[in-house]
């Protein structure tokens, strides 16, 4: 078909600069520079949209692409355009089933998403484009990409298990002797951890059999791709099922030696009542809030004798009072061999600081495989894997991985014990009312410690960082002539053309979610908000920023944010954009060729300012933005300003976090006090 009959592709400017492989930043300058820059197809004036032809041809023309920028990145579009998530998923299968060296004719009924389902033509179209691209750039290439872009779009919607869990998935079973020559996962996604156990137990001589299921039919298909793309028919072969593993199971009657599963948390029509009689029930009949159980007991009765399952759960599980009975079964029986607590940001929900559960299906003598002493692995790996870096969790994960190692290949010696931050309790200790396995009230000292010496490391660093900006603030010292400068008022700016200044507004109802920041969430920021602490309101997701048709203020990198709020103003370089703004925070937008942000932002933060600006019409005073002062300053000179502002910025900023592992250096040195700690020598 014609290129020119296509429907239209449009992107917007994040993903032209993604394509172009700079930054967000260069193509607004591009927009604001070049007259000829393709106008506005669609979008709002905050996230206009551009088409694709359009801005292909305009980049190659100007000679803009960048080495680092791919044929990929030009591919994504046509996928995103053709509408929801799966639509776009099931043509992703598809090209896996074309790319690959198996590929079938029509790869939309392979899929298995709808017998009587057909391809649009769209679909089609985006299919054939992806497929001649995979002859020059490799079939496994594109559809990766158009896998990890699917995935971080859908990211509220689909949780994949990040490949390094998986590979520490796949550490721990082998740590427990599991040599497998059958996998199974019964809630396979989009068959991250079937991949891996491909890749680590399969070979030519010995290939490995791979049972997956999923209740969601698209990421079952993009896992059967993902195995067609990675794993050679030679070392596995794979069958993939969607449907509801708990109600109705594709594979009921066989049985493998090793389960790797990330099941779903807290589900409440799991099948409760459906399920009452289930023969899976051996250790009780879960309770309707504690779906999780409901897996942990459906991988024991598909393991052989002394097979292994390694389970991702949320922490609550090992303490929730409705679970203690089936936690203290699977106790007394072996059939629960280790439990490890790992740092928060291991997998989504990012906030929380997951389990894996070890497992081992117990013998004829009802004991489990290595559980024959009555006594269970607890590994506390959440102070130990985890550094804060910028207000995000960071892990080192190779660390990470030996510490696990260690503790569980130890698991039936006494010196198991001596890997920090491990210990091996007998399960008589464990069986009291609660039957709590939370490693964390098991290895007290080792957390208490590390946490120390990580604070007392990090402050160190934050104490050296305020030292070196005291050598250069300390420099600066008043006029000593005293003469008043030169000023111009923010309003005279607008006026001028070298400031535009937009005001935020609170978002309507149902647009704002709580909780951590997805990748596909933008932070909302509000005047109640504390900045140095790093806390907000909540976010909202970026699709919803584009059907809100200009309801909200959002920022662009380098804008100015100022606070006009009744407690005084504040203002910073948006270094972070994009922002959604509340009421009473404003964003501005200054003129590159005469104003530096850096500058601005100095000037517009400082004390006497707000008060100057401050409005006293009514009881509660506010700052009015528009009456702030500037010093009246050619570029040049503003620019000698802007860095010891921008260390005045980082001053603050060290400051407060000083403040706040101080406060927490405080806490934990009174616990180690209070547990018997006193200083060496």
């Amino acid at each position: 078909m014609p290129a020119a009959t296509e429907p239209t592709i449009s992107v917007t400017l994040a993903e032209i600069a993604r394509i172009a492989g700079v930054g967000r930043a260069a193509v607004s300058n591009w927009r604001r520079r070049y007259e000829d820059f393709p106008s506005p197809v669609g979008g709002t004036d905050i996230s206009p949209q551009f088409e694709l032809g359009q801005v292909e041809e305009w980049l190659r023309s100007r000679d803009k692409l960048k080495d680092r920028s791919t044929s990929l990145e030009w591919l994504w579009p046509r996928f995103e355009a053709l509408g929801d998530r799966d639509t776009t998923g099931v043509a992703i299968a598809a090209v896996a089933g074309r790319a690959s060296p198996d590929g079938a004719a029509d790869t939309f009924q392979l899929t298995g998403i709808s017998p009587r389902s057909t391809a649009s033509a769209a679909q089609r179209r985006a299919v054939e484009h992806a497929v001649r691209l995979a002859a020059t750039e490799g079939g496994p290439e594109t559809f990766g990409f158009l896998l990890d872009r699917w995935l971080k779009t859908h990211v509220r919607q689909i949780s994949a298990t990040p490949a390094p869990l998986a590979e520490l998935m796949a550490d721990l079973a082998t740590a427990a002797g599991a040599r497998p020559r059958t996998v199974l996962d019964p809630a396979c996604g989009t068959g991250v951890l079937l991949q891996v156990a491909a890749e680590r137990w399969g070979t030519t001589r010995r290939p490995v059999r791979l049972w997956g299921q999923d209740i969601d039919p698209v990421p079952a298909a993009l896992a059967r791709a993902r195995l067609s793309m990675s794993v050679p028919i030679s070392r596995a072969t794979a069958r993939i099922s969607g449907g509801d593993t708990l109600r109705a199971d594709a594979w009921p009657d066989e049985r493998v030696d090793l389960v790797l599963c990330n099941p779903p948390y807290n589900e409440r029509d799991w099948g409760h009542e459906e399920l009452t009689t289930d023969p899976r029930w051996a250790y009780g009949h879960p309770p309707r809030t504690e779906s999780e159980l409901a897996w942990v007991q459906h991988a024991l009765a598909r393991l052989n004798e002394g097979g292994v399952a390694v389970l991702l759960v949320p922490p609550a599980v090992a303490s929730r009072r409705a679970g203690r009975r089936i936690r203290a079964a699977l106790l007394r029986d072996g059939a629960l061999r280790a439990v490890i607590a790992l740092p928060p940001g291991a997998a989504p929900p990012h906030g929380v600081a997951l389990q894996l559960w070890l497992l081992s299906k117990p013998g004829r003598s009802g004991t489990g495989s290595g559980s024959g002493d009555g006594r269970v692995l607890l590994v506390d790996t959440a102070p130990a894997g985890a550094e804060q870096e910028s207000g995000k969790a960071t892990i080192d994960w190779e660390s990470l991985r030996g510490t696990v190692r260690a503790a569980v290949q130890g698991l039936d010696r006494p010196s198991s014990e001596e890997v920090p931050g491990s210990k091996t309790v007998p399960v008589i200790d464990l069986l009291d009312e609660l039957v709590d396995l939370t490693p964390a009230r098991h290895v007290p000292r080792f957390t208490a410690g590390l946490r120390l010496r990580r604070s007392w490391t990090k402050f160190g660093s934050i104490l050296r960082e305020l030292q070196d900006l005291t050598a250069v603030l300390s420099r600066i010292e008043p006029s000593p002539d005293g003469a008043e400068p030169q000023t111009t008022t923010v309003e005279e700016l607008v006026r001028a053309g070298a400031l535009e200044i937009r005001e935020g507004r609170n978002p309507g109802p149902g647009l704002v979610r709580r909780g951590e920041t997805p990748p596909d969430g933008v932070p909302l920021l509000t005047v109640a908000d504390t900045l140095r602490s790093g806390t907000r309101a909540g976010w909202v997701v970026s699709s919803d920023i584009d059907r809100a048709r200009g309801e909200l203020t959002v920022t662009v990198p380098e804008e100015v944010v100022v606070i006009g709020g009744a407690r005084g103003s504040d203002a910073w370089v948006d270094t972070e954009a994009p922002t959604v703004l509340g009421a009473h925070v404003y964003a501005l937008r200054a003129n590159p060729d005469l104003l530096d942000p850096w500058f601005l932002a100095g000037c517009l933060r400082s004390p006497a300012n707000g008060r100057q600006a401050g409005s006293h019409a009514s009881t509660t005073s506010r700052v009015n933005v528009r009456r702030l002062r500037v010093l009246r300053l050619p570029l040049t000179e503003q620019r000698v300003y802007a860095e010891p502002f921008r260390r005045l910025a980082e001053f603050e900023r060290a400051l407060g976090a000083a403040d706040e592992v101080g406060r927490e250096l405080a806490r934990g040195l009174s616990d180690a006090l209070v547990a018997g700690g006193l200083p060496r020598g």
